[in-house]
């Protein structure tokens, strides 16, 4: 073998593994062949937490919906029980009847919008957006569920927020983290957000935002078959505490 061809030999081995190390290259490539838009059945489980102030003052409720999927040639379509539906109806009454009943079905059941619902059966889409307003980090080895995964770190920048949020916010720090397996597909995901601002000249205001995920596959469609979101809130001497946790059953 010629010294040329023994030099060559390590060099490719190291390209090699350059390549294999690219997780973002991974990452985007998987998310581009995980949109088909295969027919999907599943129901989603929603459970609210919300608390407003503090100590005995403090106002807490709780709430839980279920809701059934389809997804397909015509479109996202969702299906209650009557059981549900008469429980959306009692609270409804309820309201009409006292302004400051207690609603923690109706509370639950707002998290089926389509601008929520549709992230958890397009997660890779969804998530290929997240991206689009970030910047790549940092990759490292890491275990997910007890298997080896490679953990993609990715910072947010303030555009993350809405033209209104972002002109009270002095102080933004936002970060997108990913675990994929070997092959780029996305096992599960983590935002966390932590924002410092000011309204009004004098009220001050402090949040942090976090959300995480968990996905699967259905045929070639990512799907988030879990997502739990808790935002906490404190300005004005106020404080609020939301939590939601979703939960997808594939079918």
């Amino acid at each position: 073998m010629r010294l040329s061809q023994l030099m060559l030999i390590p060099v490719l081995a190291l390209a090699g593994t350059a390549a294999h190390a690219d997780g973002l290259a991974d990452l985007k490539a998987a998310l581009e062949r995980l949109q088909e838009p295969v027919p999907l059945k599943a129901s989603l489980d929603s459970n609210v937490w919300r608390r407003n102030g503090e100590g005995k003052d403090a106002d807490e409720t709780s709430g839980q919906a279920v809701v059934a999927i389809e997804d397909g040639q015509r479109g996202m379509q969702l299906s209650y029980s009557r059981e549900m539906l008469a429980k959306l109806d009692a609270e409804a009454m309820n309201v009409a009847r006292n302004p400051n009943a207690k609603t923690p079905t109706l509370n639950a059941a707002r998290e089926f919008s389509p601008t929520d619902l549709r992230p958890m059966i397009s997660a890779a889409s969804s998530l290929s957006h997240m991206l689009e307003k970030t910047s790549f980090l940092a990759e490292k080895a890491d275990v997910y569920q007890g298997k080896p995964a490679r953990l993609l770190t990715f910072a947010q920048g303030i555009d993350a927020l809405s033209d209104r949020d972002r002109k009270y916010v002095k102080e933004f720090d936002g970060r997108l983290h990913v675990w994929i397996g070997a092959d780029g597909t996305p096992l599960a995901s983590r935002v966390t957000q932590n924002v410092y601002g000011r309204a009004f000249i004098v009220v001050t205001f402090e949040a942090k935002n976090e959300e995480s995920s968990v996905y699967a596959l259905s045929g070639n469609r990512l799907v988030a078959i879990r997502k739990e979101s808790r935002n906490t809130a404190s300005g004005a001497g106020e404080k609020s505490d939301f939590k939601t946790v979703k939960t997808l059953q594939l079918q």
